[in-house]
């Protein structure tokens, strides 16, 4: 006797079935597909048959019918400007994310209609929005003095170092721990998988610069963030890039440090340093490196050892110099379009 499947949620239906078929259509056998997916062989039977009869388009899972929205065109054209348009806690709300609760409270301050919280997931869907994780500025970030970098201040870097033959670099410092994770892994739906990695929270920190044309340089560094410490990441930087560098820097203490100024004067020219305006990371493609390393590779590593971290850092690093087309894709961020124009 068939032992009973569990109820697959509509939501996922049309991907499990297309998972199930593409697994039986590259050899498993439809007992073991039922078994590793869930699913009852009369149901994958039933499903191969319909796609038999009527061609891959009747896999399609047809969207459940609803109840109409209760808001007319001109409401949800509101909604939607209130929602994109302003930070919640401008609309008196306690925090800065909008949520589907919010929204909801929103809607029934202002329209009067009360809706389930599944119901406004699927008004915000309709309305072009979507879940997405927040990039958080500092609210001291002076706008006039972005624009001011972008319109002037860094035109006329550029065109202080093609007078000069030198390279334009953008430099940061990170760090990465072993205990630092990103990403997601398939795994039966209702079991939380779990990945083996290391409780203790070993470090690596490192110095890397970039430029627009796509050139990589990085290292390793022990220890702090300090005057002593970046000006030893600046003579690798020298001994490992020739001629005359434009190296642009945040603000941190170690890099507007005298110490660090006096050591760049002593370079007779070949090092100069700029800041970019405060509280704008955004400004700075290095900050895309690190996103790279952290979030997309080491972060999925479960690294268990200084070493091994180390190692998986390296090979992302290596990646990068050997495409420098990705470096170059950097630039193409909205807000470093700037530099290429």
């Amino acid at each position: 006797m068939e032992k009973p499947s569990r109820r697959i949620p509509r939501r996922t239906l049309e991907g499990t079935r297309t998972l199930v078929l593409s697994a039986i259509d590259k050899g498993m056998r439809v007992d073991e597909a039922a078994t590793v997916f869930g699913v009852g062989r009369s149901t994958i039977f039933g499903w191969l048959k319909l796609r038999k009869e009527s061609g891959p388009a009747a896999l399609v899972v047809k969207k459940a019918p609803g109840r109409e929205p209760q808001l007319t065109e001109r409401q949800m054209a509101q909604l939607r400007g209130w929602i994109i348009g302003n930070d919640p806690r401008q609309l008196q709300f306690e925090f800065g994310l909008w949520t589907r609760e919010m929204v909801g409270e929103l809607i029934k301050r202002k329209f009067g209609v009360v809706f389930t919280s599944q119901w406004v997931g699927t008004l915000l869907h309709r309305l072009d929005l979507s879940p997405q994780r927040p990039l958080v500025r500092a609210y001291e970030k002076n706008p006039e003095r972005v624009r001011q970098w972008k319109e002037e201040e860094y035109p006329k870097i550029r065109a202080m170092a093609i007078t000069a033959g030198a390279s334009v670099f953008f430099a940061d410092e990170a760090g990465v721990r072993t205990d630092y994770h990103s990403g997601t892994t398939w795994a039966p739906v209702g079991n939380t998988p779990i990945v083996i990695g290391t409780g203790s929270r070993v470090s690596a920190n490192m110095f890397s610069a970039v430029n627009t044309q796509g050139k990589l340089y990085f290292s390793f560094f022990e220890g702090n963030l300090n005057a002593e410490v970046f000006i030893e990441c600046l003579k690798k930087l020298l001994d490992d890039i020739p001629g005359k560098i434009f190296l642009i820097i945040d603000g941190a203490p170690a890099h507007r440090s005298n110490a660090a100024k006096e050591f760049a004067k002593s370079t007779k020219g070949r090092l100069k340093l700029f800041f970019l305006p405060p509280y704008s990371p955004e400004l700075n493609p290095d900050e895309w490196v690190w996103k790279n390393i952290k979030h997309d590779h080491v972060g999925r590593m479960a690294a268990r050892t200084k070493d091994e971290l180390k190692k998986g850092i390296e090979k992302a690093v290596a990646r990068m110099r050997n495409l420098p087309e990705i470096v170059r894709g950097f630039f193409a961020d909205r807000g470093l379009r700037y530099m290429t124009t």
